[in-house]
């Protein structure tokens, strides 16, 4: 009889012994079921405000620039420009110009918050009332029409043809033909810049002044006769740049200086100015990303 209530007891405590572990592995396997569900709600949580702020971010700026100035300079102001507001939706960029003259003018009188120049300032442009970046460098390229035999000039005969020493083609190692001297207008930073360094302000003798880069170019397409000079990277198949003391214009020749007619594309704003906006497509111009598209535009980037 003890022996039979031993037993009993033994197996009553086997059981209680059995059942206390049972509740343990329970446990510990509901708490590493319920742990990777709480981890991926907290990722979730988080990536949903990372995902608002990376949104917010994005969306920060908005408004309205306006830049103007160098005809010139429109095509890589342009391709910053479009490429700024791709990444700034709420952004509205405009780009313009008739002239370099045109850039001090319109930011100081507020009609525009950047101005372009394909030159320096003047001292009668006040150059200390602005800040100034040089973005890049362009070469200036002497184009003749296509069909010109004449591929290669000295710095001495361009100057001298724009001076209306050299009147026919002939003289240079052309065709008998009177020479159709193209230039820019007044304002224009390209002339300016092409005077300067050829040493022949106010000696110039234009047979034709055009307001644009565009404008020169389609004259010098469209009569076998003409010269003219335009930014290196308006130069496209339709015209031909000549080389100048034997050095073809290009993005190397002009960026090692063996290219001696270039001259720095500018982009000035208000001295100090406090515009974000400004601000922000200035730093733009200039991270590895603008360099780039300034580069793919056919300019020496000025990294």
């Amino acid at each position: 009889m003890k022996k039979m209530k031993l037993l009993a007891g033994i197996m009553i405590a086997s059981l209680l012994l059995i059942g206390s572990g049972c509740g343990q592995v329970n446990v510990q396997d509901d708490q590493a079921s319920s742990s990777p569900s709480s981890a991926k709600t907290t990722a979730a949580a988080s990536n949903e405000i990372e995902t608002e702020a990376t949104t917010e971010a994005k969306v920060t700026l908005s408004g309205t620039l306006t830049l103007t100035g160098s005809t010139s300079m429109a095509d890589v102001s342009n391709a910053l420009a479009e490429s700024f507001m791709l990444e700034n939706p709420g952004v509205t960029i405009s780009v313009g110009g008739n002239g370099s003259g045109e850039g001090p003018t319109a930011v100081n009188d507020g009609t525009a918050q950047i101005g372009l120049l394909s030159r320096g300032l003047k001292d009668s442009e006040t150059p200390e009332n602005f800040d100034q970046y040089i973005i890049g460098y362009d070469g200036i390229a002497v184009i003749v029409n296509s069909e010109s035999e004449v591929k290669e000039l000295t710095l001495e005969q361009v100057a001298q043809i724009y001076k209306g020493e050299i009147t026919n083609w002939s003289e240079v190692g052309g065709k008998d033909a009177p020479i159709h001297a193209i230039g820019r207008e007044a304002a224009s930073g390209t002339r300016g810049a092409f005077e300067e360094i050829l040493k022949v302000k106010d000696e110039c003798i234009y047979t034709e002044e055009q307001n644009s880069t565009g404008s020169v170019k389609q004259s010098v397409t469209s009569n076998p006769n003409a010269i003219g000079y335009v930014s290196l990277s308006a130069v496209d198949e339709t015209v031909h740049a000549v080389s100048l003391n034997g050095v073809t214009p290009s993005i190397d020749t002009v960026n090692n200086g063996d290219y001696e007619l270039q001259r720095p594309f500018l982009m000035i704003t208000t001295k100090s100015s406090s515009d974000e906006l400004t601000q922000a497509f200035m730093s733009y111009v200039f991270s590895s990303e603008g360099m780039m598209i300034v580069a793919d535009d056919g300019v020496v980037p000025n990294s």
